[in-house]
């Protein structure tokens, strides 16, 4: 077991984060992926349910029938994930925050739509609670190391073990309620290298890449995250969107862009782990990187 986390370094952390993506140039084409090999089924954050081939999970259930929700998509490779036209994607990184997540949640539930929460260990750690709530009600939960460190400075063996320690961390925090986080991940400041993503897919995991960037990192007003964010998706016409969940003018502009996106004929459709191994579901911890 950890020991006890330092609210007083959680602070610390989250202001480093604020800077999340800024500093990183990126290309936000999807790319291709360097890995065929199916995902373990690690299980995603849903609420239990009885479905007997996957005891663990269930496909997200919104509590009305919602004009916005889109399909699921089952992923086990990056290339898995094909969006139709006005389809897209809503992610969330660096949470969970208090005062924020909630609220993030209770957006999405008002429009019925679900979406992929990639957490930072050393949050979860603080904030167990709130990430069990993302799990409750039905989101995907993916990862993003332990310390939103920058991996592409760090040796691939310390890059690695960042990653697999912010794993452990977000399994630790589902535990408590039987669920365990899908084997999807986000690098940080979006800074990568081939040999790390071959890595990763080797071990089953999926990084997710970004096509439309909010840049809500950059001091700005909800309005203007809200408007630079449709504007970039009608340009594309479709994508993975990059968002933070850490911050109040994401938290603010929310419930405009999701009330902009279904004017526009916009469908949300969520990243599930494919099916591939419903047995492995029942593991107690996620498998060490």
């Amino acid at each position: 077991m950890k020991p006890a986390v330092s609210l007083l370094a959680v602070s610390a952390l989250a202001l480093g984060l604020t800077a999340c993506a800024g500093n990183q140039a990126s290309s936000l084409a999807l790319r291709a992926p360097t890995a065929t090999g199916a995902v373990p089924a690690l299980g995603f954050a849903a609420t239990p349910s009885a479905d007997d081939a996957f005891p663990l999970r269930q496909s997200f259930q919104p509590a009305f029938v919602s004009p916005l929700a889109g399909r699921s998509i089952p992923v086990s490779r990056l290339s898995d994930i094909q969006l139709a036209d006005r389809e897209v994607v809503l992610t969330f990184d660096d949470g969970p925050m208090p005062g924020k997540t909630p609220r993030i949640l209770a957006a999405l539930k008002a429009r019925g739509v679900g979406a992929t929460f990639l957490m930072v260990g050393a949050m979860a750690d603080a904030y167990p609670e709130i990430a069990q709530d993302v799990a409750a009600q039905g989101h995907t939960i993916g990862t993003h190391t332990q310390n939103h460190s920058n991996l592409a400075r760090l040796s691939d063996a310390a890059a690695m073990a960042e990653i697999s320690a912010g794993q452990l961390s977000v399994a630790e925090a589902l535990e408590p309620i039987g669920l365990k986080p899908a084997p999807f991940f986000r690098f940080p400041y979006l800074a990568d290298r081939p040999s790390l993503r071959q890595r990763i897919a080797e071990q089953g995991i999926v990084a997710i890449d970004v096509d439309v960037d909010s840049k809500d990192y950059f001091p700005s007003s909800p309005s203007l995250v809200k408007e630079r964010t449709l504007a970039a998706l009608e340009r594309h016409g479709r994508g993975i969107i990059l968002f933070h969940d850490i911050h109040m003018r994401t938290v603010e502009m929310l419930p405009d862009l999701l009330a902009g996106l279904e004017a526009r004929g916009f469908k949300v459709v969520r990243l599930v782990p494919a099916d591939a191994a419903p047995l492995l579901a029942s593991a107690t911890r996620a498998p060490a990187l």
